[in-house]
């Protein structure tokens, strides 16, 4: 019976006595193996399953470190009881037999709940998207394998007594020491500014800021100005909270700013490369919002998620490089352009905003992770951000050129909307081209596109727009990619 956990072939990509004992232990628990016989000798063992012996014997070893198992003199290892029954044994109060009533009441949670958040409209990426030949997918990137090999020296370091001390402990409602000093002397001075120890808290990402910002500000008859076409997720998470949602629209150079502002009392904004359509806002409106700030009295959440991926002329200063009265509220992600999946970005505010935000995030989660936030302030330390950042850069401009260029030359129809940088291209399709359509179609032939009706809030939105990510996609893909699509579209005509 124990051999039959290993019927199926081990993953070649992980280490063999981790899918060894996660299979022992696995096959102990079902309790297939009688508790006063010895586990199959090392020899034994290993040629059931083809492993070598010594394989067989570090498993064992930490087994017995564990609890699992107990090594007897000259007798092998036993299952040791004790500890299995400690894992398995659950007992049942009779008692609640007498008092729980005999028929069962039906169980609606849908009664329960004050926000159906599951009915927000979202963007719907599929999850075996690295199974398209040509993954045009946004927020996604191709694997780094040296910014990888880094990051794991970086954890392993991390990991030892020197910083264990940072991170075993609970820090309540701080953050790293470390990476806070890190964000405010390597990351601020790239955006313009600088802040206190206090401006700063660590988050769980930059979508993750933008929640806790809502929270603290949003309610019903709170009033939100966002950008058309602007980011749904921020826009479901402020309609959570009850906000009243006004949207102004954007062109070349960013969201319009006008009278219109007149009454908000919150405007969320991406200016480095606004959100969905990559544009970057020009100055003067920059300097234009800041001044009806002030003078209307509102903030302005800033959300500069993809700041390091500017290709043409030189970075922008972020708005609250110019904020003299503490109402903006940066927002920013430290993981997107290095690995999205690491979920850790930061809030640079005015002390007073950053405390409450600081007393809010105790009650959701206390604290991202200490160990990685130690393991990303090492990171940084030691220059490998800023050597990711150069790598991605210099391989996402290549890309980037190529995308115009080959969008020109296999979508004649489409007109791409010039940007100066980031990671996708916002394209519109001819009058009369369901975008919803084109991209199922698309995905049948193998190429992955993004329809951008969910990314307007009016009830009747353009239906031939997409979004192009070219992050994760090869740079000599793009070309067949882009080609194939054209055929789709041109069936589309």
């Amino acid at each position: 019976m124990l051999e039959t956990f290993f019927n199926a072939p081990f993953d070649p990509n992980r280490r063999l006595q981790h899918q060894i004992q996660e299979r022992l232990i696995e096959a102990i628990l079902s309790g297939v193996w009688p508790l006063h016989e010895p586990l199959p000798a090392t020899r034994v063992f290993s040629k059931r399953i083809n492993v070598s012996r010594n394989t067989i014997a570090i498993v064992y070893e930490r087994l017995a470190e564990d609890g699992y198992l107990k090594a007897i003199n000259r007798r092998g290892y036993f299952i040791n009881e004790r500890h299995i029954r400690e894992q398995l044994n659950i007992r049942i109060d009779e008692r609640a037999k007498d008092v729980l009533p005999t028929s069962q009441r039906p169980f609606d949670p849908n009664s329960f709940f004050n926000h159906r958040y599951s009915n927000t409209e979202n963007i719907k990426k599929p999850s075996n998207w690295r199974t398209f030949e040509y993954p045009f997918i946004y927020g996604q990137l191709a694997l780094d394998k040296t910014s990888v090999a880094r990051w794991r020296d970086c954890v392993r370091l991390a990991g030892t007594a020197q910083h264990a001390m940072t991170w075993i402990g609970d820090l309540v409602d701080q953050d790293d020491e470390m990476l806070v000093d890190q964000i405010i002397r390597r990351m601020l001075p790239q955006r313009g500014f600088r802040a206190e120890p206090d401006e700063i808290l660590v988050t769980v990402g930059a979508q993750n800021a933008l929640f806790l910002a809502a929270h603290l500000f949003c309610q019903t008859g709170v009033r939100v100005d966002l950008e058309e076409p602007g980011y749904v997720d921020a826009r479901n998470i402020f309609k959570a909270f009850g906000a009243e949602i006004h949207a102004h629209q954007v062109d070349s150079n960013g969201m319009r700013v006008g009278d219109d502002l007149n009454g908000t009392d919150l405007v969320y904004v991406t200016p480095g490369h606004q959100s969905p359509t990559n544009v970057t806002m020009s100055m003067e409106r920059r300097l234009g919002l800041l001044a009806r700030a002030e003078i209307q009295d509102f903030i302005v959440l800033e959300d500069d998620y993809e700041h390091e991926l500017n290709f043409v002329g030189a970075q922008k200063p972020s708005l609250r490089s110019f904020d003299r009265t503490g109402r903006v509220i940066h927002v920013s992600s430290l993981s997107k352009a290095l690995f999205p999946g690491l979920r850790l970005g930061f809030i640079a505010a005015d002390a007073r905003i950053i405390t409450e935000l600081r007393s809010l995030r105790r009650l959701m989660y206390r604290h991202p992770s200490a160990l990685d936030q130690r393991a990303m302030a090492l990171f940084l330390a030691e220059g490998h951000y800023d050597s990711h950042t150069r790598r991605q850069r210099k391989l996402l401009s290549q890309k980037w050129k190529r995308m115009f260029q080959l969008i020109e030359r296999y979508l004649p129809d489409c007109h791409a909307t010039m940007t100066t940088g980031g990671s996708a291209v916002w394209l519109r399709l001819p009058e009369g081209v369901n975008a919803t359509d084109v991209q199922a179609k698309a995905a049948e032939e193998g190429v992955l596109v993004e329809s951008g009706d969910i990314h307007f809030s009016s009830p009747k939105p353009p239906r031939n727009r997409l979004r192009l990510g070219f992050g994760a996609i090869d740079e000599d893909k793009i070309g067949p990619g882009l080609k194939r699509l054209g055929q789709v579209l041109s069936k589309a005509l």
